[in-house]
């Protein structure tokens, strides 16, 4: 095929591993800066059990990419992808339909208006097949997400170390913490070992049978068709704890021995207890609340705990197979290899969690692989943007029970004081914006001088 004017090879080949939604991304990022690059994908030949077709970028789940809105970190980061060139946000304005403030897109549509956009790069050659070694050296991206291949993860382990690769992914609920009510819990340790580490939300017996039946009357996620029914009996879903008995969750995660109530003087009849996700103290963790719960169930009742009676979920509790990276020890924030010059990662495998998440980590491995095999310094995205900080979370985030995260205002830095609880979005979006311009032209000024169009319906 003969190259477009602007479109000649200016790098090394690369390799990129997986055409989901972060594969895809980096590709394109990687040939638009002139970089030819192998886009390995074994379906169909090799299909998982999720999958239903061979197109690149096939969502599984669902066609909503979350809310498009500008006031939310998921709306926000949208915004960010578009300003930097984002093929599959193009791609997915280009095949909206409506959904009030989320982008939902017509799968079917979303999917081959991507496999054909890659399959028509001059730079980019499509392989119809499993890449069961990691390259050892070269250009290359792993973007082979949460259904990783049993070949290539053994692959990542023996890389990486067994420690840092998950293959289940149980993660409980995360709370902004200025959304707890301060009055009604309190900060303590059980018989005051260690430091008052734990936020100690407490029930009395009333509460608790009502967070009870709530557990255990609310509606559950589905399992997915290639999901297992095993639970692990070390880390059951809190529904499931309920189900066993009534006292279950008192002699479990709620139990309150060892603490009294500094508001009553007594021991309360059970707890609820958060703790930091982070070293700033701004999010909280509820401890031992992993569960299958729907995220409306999820709310429901653990607003039933007093003090959580206004919280704000940045995060709801999930169980599932997820293959993903402990992406500190072994990311820098450009999401290279810290050990291994040249191979990056993308998409939830790096320990996001969402759709519109993992095409960013695409962006960025795919923008920061061609600058740096082209001799240039790599884009470092700042923390006061949704990118950045999704980068800044899995390359250095401190806690030792790392888990995927979605997009939220509670991973970028706090706002002023100053600044009124009903402008903190506003907020946000500026800081973003201005935080944004600089890596923006940078990361514009890098692109081939003709990349192809991207024109598409956006007026949404």
């Amino acid at each position: 095929m003969t190259e477009p004017k602007g479109l000649r090879a200016t790098g090394p080949e690369a390799i990129v591993a997986g055409g989901g939604l972060a594969g895809s991304e980096a590709a394109w990022q990687l040939a638009s800066r002139g970089v030819r690059v192998e886009l390995w994908e074994m379906r169909p030949e090799q299909m998982t059990p999720a999958h239903v077709s061979g197109d690149l970028a096939e969502l599984v789940c669902s066609n909503s990419l979350g809310s498009d809105h500008l006031w939310s970190a998921a709306g926000l980061l949208k915004e960010e992808l578009r300003q930097l060139g984002s093929m599959l946000l193009s791609a997915a304005d280009a095949s909206w339909v409506p959904a009030g403030k989320a982008l939902a897109v017509d799968r079917h549509l979303f999917a081959s208006t991507v496999t054909e956009r890659l399959a028509m790069h001059p730079l980019i050659r499509l392989v119809r097949r499993e890449l069961r070694q990691l390259p050892q050296d070269g250009l290359a991206i792993i973007s082979s997400g949460p259904l990783t291949s049993d070949a290539l993860a053994e692959q990542l382990a023996c890389f990486t170390g067994e420690d840092n690769l998950h293959f289940f992914d149980a993660v409980a609920p995360i709370v902004t913490a200025d959304s707890v009510d301060q009055e009604r819990c309190f900060w303590a340790s059980r018989y005051g070992a260690g430091g008052p580490d734990y936020l100690n939300c407490p029930l009395d017996e009333r509460e608790y049978g009502l967070l009870c039946e709530a557990l255990l009357t609310g509606e559950r996620h589905p399992r997915h068709h290639f999901e297992s029914d095993e639970l692990f009996e070390a880390c059951l879903p809190v529904e499931e704890l309920a189900r066993r008995g009534s006292e279950t969750l008192r002699f479990g995660p709620l139990k309150p021995v060892g603490l009294l109530d500094p508001h009553t003087g007594v021991r309360p009849y059970a707890v609820v207890q958060l703790r930091k996700e982070d070293a700033q103290g701004r999010l909280l963790n509820l401890v031992g609340f992993q569960t299958n719960l729907t995220y409306g169930a999820q709310r429901h009742a653990f607003q039933l705990v007093p003090a959580l009676e206004r919280a704000e979920f940045v995060r709801y509790g999930v169980m599932h197979r997820n293959t993903f990276l402990r992406a500190p020890r072994v990311l820098a924030p450009s999401l290279e290899a810290r050990k291994r010059p040249g191979l990056y990662f993308a998409g939830q495998i790096t320990g996001v969690e969402g759709y519109t998440e993992a095409i960013a980590t695409g962006l960025v491995a795919g923008i920061n692989a061609a600058l740096t095999a082209t001799g240039r310094q790599p884009v470092i995205f700042p923390p006061e943007t949704v990118i950045g900080s999704l980068c800044h979370y899995v390359s250095s985030w401190p806690s030792a029970d790392f888990q995927p995260m979605n997009a939220n205002y509670g991973l970028l830095p706090r706002v002023p004081a100053s600044v009124k609880r009903r402008d903190r979005q506003a907020y946000h979006a500026a800081r973003s914006a201005a935080a944004l311009a600089e890596p923006a032209e940078a990361a514009r000024t890098s692109m081939a001088a003709s990349p192809p169009s991207l024109a598409g319906p956006t007026d949404h």
